[in-house]
């Protein structure tokens, strides 16, 4: 939000330099992010002097060159040449000096120098109006009024402006401050609490009167709870035309380009007192001014010549053939003012504020007035602001007034009423202020006091603080104009020190996080928000369990995602559209969905790999990612945290072409696999891509919280090999299961190390090689001891398996 300084004085008087009101503004909670300088003119004519042309003669060697003497006032004349044709011995004329910098149409610069025209020395440069920045014209130099001194700046001549300009950081609640009005009332509120006693001013409409009652148009208010108050008067006998400077002026200082005198007006008082305005060109308006709805469906074109599909919720202003406007939104093209108006309506209204926020998001209109009806404004303003409009028209445009002022408000809008607890003051702040300056305080923000008492006060809030409605809202308030800086802090630190769970969520995610990074993978995170559209790509998700958006940024960011998938799809495609193709990734997060029961949200982390297993080298040969491979990081993650015992399940999702599930007792912890062709199409990815979800909150449950440890052993192990002969239908996995059955303590360790089928070996017949490692932990083992635990397993493994020693 833009305000201007010279403007803000209009309603407060003070002297204080730019830098230390932004300070102050900013204290208050106004945050002014910079300071701009504006200028009505470029470079404010700095350099440029009115002169009095006492000679003009013709250039010896230039026909259209004319050689005059110009007295700048310090009765020093100079020479300057000229190649205007209305250069004459007489004139006041505006004249750039020596070293001054002027600027184009395109804002480039150009600085006038000392210098030889044709031979001839020329000491400055006569100006036209456009050299100047004042005009378009180049027809020839600017003829001044003979009664100008020679000397004079042509700055105070021509009332140049020269303004600074506050840009500041509004946050969403301040409704109350989106006017020049609302930062003046902040404003006087600081100065106040600094002792510093200022009036706040505001525009006078005493003289608003109807001069005669010609043009009557009624209003028709049939939707009370989206229009609580709607004004109007009518205004006959105006000229549309350019507007006068200073208002051209002021608008310009805050970024606003000037179009008519009568739309200038309305834009000036919105940023003058925050209260929107629409004037509809009367001739335009067929019978009464309803406010209503309108049919779903029902086309309107606007002002931007676009046709737009109306809501069947979309608050419309209509005559009785049809509509004008969108109600606190957007005019309409058949009713807007052009240069024929010479009688309008003039609208001051207050419009329920979900109701515009929801047309304006529907529309993906963004305009000045929606951004102030959206978020609250000053009910109780609405008929001054008309009359000061209406006034200001009349000055700017000419016309009488035509009609009474129509004002319907059927309900008012009651100010709210908190309690204030000075108790709660105190221990919320952090330090007693005193009773009184709490008073003075509220008194300077216009908040009443309704009763006092030793406990606290019952205090009115205004309507317009839409902001302020609970006990906290008032704190927060008396603080901001205290002063933040004034509360005292101890310099003593006091901390606690708390026993976390090991198993808290973000530990655990550090300790994943930790280990994928080591593994060569990279955490991303994608929006929540996603497009509709993906639920189509798999049957396991249901479009009745979409969060959809009421107010969407964009369609593709108008539902909540339902699957962590698409998401990394999207960023796996836009990796490899840039020559990104080896790629690991992972994703804490969440899904979104809407149950019978409610809304809910389920917490994931995911895993992604495509491309090859390593980077392209000359000493490896590069081979692309594998599932088993892919089961491996996932069967990590598990054993990480301390799950073992799993089971096997089929997967329920249909996102993948090939894969499984691990499960542990009724949860399933993780789906992982190879995601379909049809999915990756969708995104544009050829390679294959490996997918892996897990259901982090079933993973926090049944993660082990226990830790074992064993010491080091202090004695050796000892290692023996067998190599069996057995049946080909026989698994290492019963080996090693009869094995551990046979020898619980000392047996550490069962390793197949080669198998081998083919010539030399019975038909039917394969041999294992096998290696078994034994430990005592409390002693060193004999051989005897050895002997006895070996020739126990090669019987156990003839006798169950019919396996003989090669």
């Amino acid at each position: 939000m833009k305000i201007s300084y010279n403007w803000l004085k209009q309603f407060i008087k003070i002297d204080w330099k730019s830098e230390e009101t932004s300070a102050l503004l900013t204290d208050l909670g106004l945050e002014v992010e910079v300071v701009e300088k504006y200028q009505s003119v470029k470079g404010g004519l700095e350099g440029i002097v009115v002169g009095h042309v006492l000679t003009c003669i013709p250039h010896p060697d230039a026909d259209r060159l004319k050689i005059t003497t110009v007295d700048l006032g310090d009765g020093v004349p100079l020479q300057i040449v000229c190649g205007a044709s209305n250069v004459d011995a007489g004139q006041k004329v505006p004249v750039a000096t020596i070293g001054t910098v002027l600027y184009d149409k395109e804002g480039n610069t150009f600085t006038i120098k000392k210098g030889k025209i044709r031979g001839q020395e020329s000491h400055g440069m006569i100006c036209a109006e456009d050299e100047l920045g004042l005009g378009e014209s180049h027809d020839g130099i600017m003829v001044l009024d003979q009664s100008i001194p020679a000397g004079t700046l042509a700055s105070t001549v021509f009332k140049i402006e020269n303004d600074e300009v506050f840009e500041i950081g509004l946050t969403p609640n301040r409704a109350d401050a989106m006017s020049h009005l609302g930062t003046a009332r902040d404003l006087r509120a600081g100065f106040l609490q600094r002792g510093i006693n200022v009036e706040l001013i505001t525009p006078s409409v005493s003289n608003f009167r109807i001069d005669k009652r010609t043009l009557k148009i009624d209003v028709d208010v049939k939707e009370i709870q989206l229009a609580p108050r709607y004004c109007g008067v009518t205004i006959s006998g105006i000229t549309v035309k350019e507007s006068p400077e200073w208002l051209k002026n002021r608008l310009k200082a805050i970024g606003i380009n000037p179009k008519n005198n009568i739309v200038d007006v309305t834009n000036y008082v919105l940023h003058d007192l925050g209260q929107p305005l629409h004037a509809f060109d009367a001739s335009k308006i067929n019978g009464k001014i309803i406010v209503k709805t309108l049919p779903a469906g029902t086309k309107f074109t606007t002002l931007d010549d676009i046709e737009r599909t109306l809501h069947e919720e979309d608050l419309m202003i209509c005559d009785e053939k049809g509509p004008l406007c969108i109600a606190g939104v957007f005019g309409g093209k058949k009713s807007g003012v052009t240069e024929t108006t010479n009688s309008i309506f003039l609208e001051s209204a207050y419009f329920n504020p979900v109701s515009i926020r929801k047309t304006a998001k529907r529309h993906q209109l963004n305009t000045d007035s929606s951004f102030r009806f959206e978020r609250g404004i000053d009910p109780t303003i609405t008929e001054y602001a008309l009359k000061r409009a209406a006034l200001l028209i009349q000055e700017v445009a000419g016309g009488e007034i035509t009609s009474d002022v129509i004002n319907i408000y059927q309900k008012k809008i009651e100010d709210f009423t908190v309690f204030l607890n000075f108790k709660n003051v105190a221990r919320i702040i952090g330090q007693e202020i005193p009773k009184d300056t709490i008073k003075q305080i509220l008194a300077s923000l216009e908040i009443k006091i309704n009763s006092v008492s030793d406990a606290g006060l019952g205090l009115v809030i205004p309507s317009y603080r839409v902001d302020v409605q609970r006990e906290i809202d008032v704190i927060e308030e008396i603080l901001r104009v205290y002063g933040y800086n004034n509360i005292i802090f101890s310099k003593k630190l006091n901390a606690t020190v708390s026993n976390s769970p090991r198993n808290e969520d973000y530990k655990v995610q550090n300790i994943v996080a930790t280990q994928l990074n080591s593994l060569g993978f990279h955490e991303m995170m994608a929006n929540s928000l996603t497009t509709a559209s993906y639920i189509q790509l798999s049957e396991s998700l249901k479009e009745e369990y979409n969060v959809t958006m009421l107010n969407p940024l964009s369609n593709d960011l108008a539902t909540m995602r339902q699957s962590l998938l698409f998401s990394g799809l999207e960023a796996i495609s836009y990796n490899i559209n840039r020559k990104n193709a080896d790629l690991k990734l992972f994703e804490f997060g969440k899904s979104y969905h809407k149950f019978l029961a409610g809304y809910g949200e389920i917490k994931h982390l995911t895993l992604f790999q495509t491309g090859s297993k390593n980077k392209e080298n000359w000493t490896n040969a590069q081979k692309p990612s594998d599932f088993f491979l892919f089961k491996g990081y996932v069967e990590g993650v598990l054993s990480r945290l301390g799950i073992s015992k799993t089971k096997s399940l089929p997967v329920s999702t249909d996102v993948f072409s090939e894969g499984i599930a691990i499960g542990l007792g009724n949860d399933t912890l993780v789906e992982f696999g190879v995601v379909k062709k049809s999915v990756l199409k969708h995104f544009g990815i050829k390679q294959e891509v490996f997918f892996a979800d897990f259901n982090w909150g079933s993973v926090l449950k049944l993660m082990s919280s226990k830790i074992k440890f064993t010491e080091i052993p202090k004695y050796p192990e000892v290692r023996r090999d067998l190599a069996l002969l057995l049946d080909q239908n026989v698994t290492y996995d019963s080996i090693y299961t009869i094995a551990r059955q046979t020898e619980k303590s000392l047996l550490k360790d069962v390793n197949l190390f080669d198998v081998y089928e083919g010539q030399n070996l019975p038909e039917g017949k394969k041999s294992y090689a096998l290696s078994f490692t034994i430990q005592d932990d409390t002693k060193t083992l004999e051989d005897a001891q050895i002997d006895k635990i070996m020739n126990k397993l090669i019987k156990n493994f003839e006798t169950e398996l019919g396996a003989s020693l090669r």
